[in-house]
């Protein structure tokens, strides 16, 4: 040792750990995107992280056509209707593949310019003079591009060999998103490289943007039960360490009903606890949409009022909805008492009945077979998952760490710090984590495992208020006063 004259210092680790921020709500979505249209196009089957509308539809392009174009009815309805940020997009449309060669199309030009309704990709355009002629030169000859409604528009360029054609003959290979089926959503793993597709994506999602998944949809594909079966399995163990919820949606053109709603649900299994189950559709003005893309910029909404925390129930908050219909555009009337059927049944719909349309339900797809208040409340159970999140987070710094003492009271005296400002925050009613003898043995110990406890109560949502009212005689006094 030095020799050592004077005063000095050293420093330890704080004994208080503080919390890692979760994104509670990060929603992964799946589906096909209008690639074509796409100035900096995203890779297809990689998560792509977006803040803005801007940067979503400068990604994957957009278009009004939400049928063939899932991933722009979310693009839409989370950025424009409801403005909450962020959102991962996975896009398994892939212009390689899900494509068909187009050859010889005549495009008639008037005034020197052509227009052509298809999803062309760009880069495989080639345009004559004449079927049989040599392909003219972009840039040179002419111009083509796509106009704000997606219409691709080729121009004649003056001084070009296209400047007095009639009409031009146009060789391209079209995105053709009817060759998207359901095994594209579910994906897997290629045997050849080992890379990912579809759902299987979902363990990416936090590796490449350092966010939690907490909800998980594929509006369009999660009424399809296989598609739905995968979604809740790769939900509630991704990355082997989280668990996310799954928005789904019951079909309106089997299920036209609202009576017979829970035998689909019950002949498909959609009865996880991980499962929040929407019917009917939802529309504003003409435009149609899946229920469960207005559940989640709901669900952003009451998040990000809450610090990010999802500790209340998005039913009964606003919609940007006018009305509830059909596949077929019949328009659904729901009443209370239908509401409340379907809510009894474990189902979320929505309702318009005080204060404008709102989004009508507090239970996850198990109940009513299991009532166990943090499986059956949405809102409780997105409690445990982000509280798990959190754990993980902030405590992976501590995995071999040494077993003793001041670990264990660093992280018992760090949550319970934690629990308590959750306590008076009014997230819970109460926690506590206890580091418990009689759930770790020597065995354990030995073997480098530690296991605490943690005690935690989110509020359940006050989802039936009931005043009882009666009639007093006692107060014809006051006319003798």
């Amino acid at each position: 040792m030095a020799y050592k004259h004077g005063v000095y210092t050293q420093e330890v680790p704080t004994s208080i750990v503080p919390a890692v921020n979760s994104t509670a709500g990060l929603p992964v979505v799946f589906g096909t995107a209008p690639v074509h249209l796409a100035s900096d196009r995203a890779p297809i089957n990689k998560p792509v992280l977006c803040y803005s509308y801007a940067e979503a539809v400068k990604q994957f392009g957009f278009s009004k056509d939400f049928a063939k174009y899932t991933l722009c009815e979310v693009i839409y309805s989370q950025f424009a209707l409801y403005n909450r940020a962020p959102v991962v997009f996975v896009n398994v449309l892939d212009p390689k593949t899900h494509k068909k060669t187009v050859s010889d199309k005549e495009v008639t030009l008037t005034n020197k310019v052509g227009k052509l309704e298809a999803a062309v990709l760009l880069e495989t355009l080639k345009v004559k003079k004449a079927s049989a002629g040599q392909p003219l030169s972009a840039g040179t000859d002419y111009e083509a591009a796509y106009d704000d409604d997606g219409v691709l528009v080729i121009t004649a360029l003056e001084s070009g060999e296209a400047e007095s054609a009639a009409s031009l003959f146009l060789d391209y290979d079209e995105l053709d998103a009817s060759m998207v089926d359901a095994d594209d959503i579910i994906g897997g793993v290629s045997v050849s490289d080992g890379s990912v597709k579809g759902l299987e994506v979902l363990n990416k999602v936090f590796p490449a943007v350092n966010l939690v998944p907490g909800i998980v949809l594929a509006p369009g594909w999660s009424e399809n039960p296989t598609v739905s079966a995968v979604m809740k399995a790769k939900a509630g163990n991704i990355n082997s360490h989280f668990k996310a919820i799954t928005l789904n949606d019951v079909p309106t053109d089997a299920v036209k009903k609202y009576t017979d709603v829970k035998a689909w649900m019950n002949q498909n299994s959609y009865n996880d606890t991980s499962q929040v189950v929407c019917w009917p559709l939802v529309k504003l003005g003409d435009t149609v949409y899946h229920m469960s893309t207005h559940v989640l910029g709901v669900m952003a909404q009451v998040d990000s009022a809450n610090d990010d925390i999802p500790y209340e129930s998005p039913s009964n908050k606003s919609m940007q909805i006018n009305g509830c219909c059909l596949k077929d555009g019949t328009e659904v009337q729901l009443g209370p008492d239908e509401g409340e059927y379907l809510n009894g049944q474990g189902v979320v719909t929505a309702l318009n009945f005080i204060g404008g349309w709102k989004c009508w339900g507090n239970r996850t797809a198990c109940y009513p077979s299991n009532t166990d208040p943090k499986e059956a409340f949405i809102c409780i159970r997105r409690m445990f998952n982000w509280h798990a999140q959190t754990f993980i987070q902030t405590y992976w710094a501590k995995v071999d760490k040494p077993i003793n003492k001041r670990l264990i009271q660093t992280i018992i005296d760090s949550e319970n710090m934690r629990l308590n400002g959750l306590a008076g925050q009014g997230v819970i009613l109460g926690g506590r984590i206890e580091f418990r003898e009689d759930e770790n043995p020597t065995t354990n110990l030995m073997d480098g495992i530690i296991k605490f406890h943690t005690y935690l109560t989110p509020p359940a949502p006050a989802r039936e208020i009931e005043n009882v009212l009666e009639y007093d005689p006692a107060y014809f006094e006051t006319l003798f006063g």
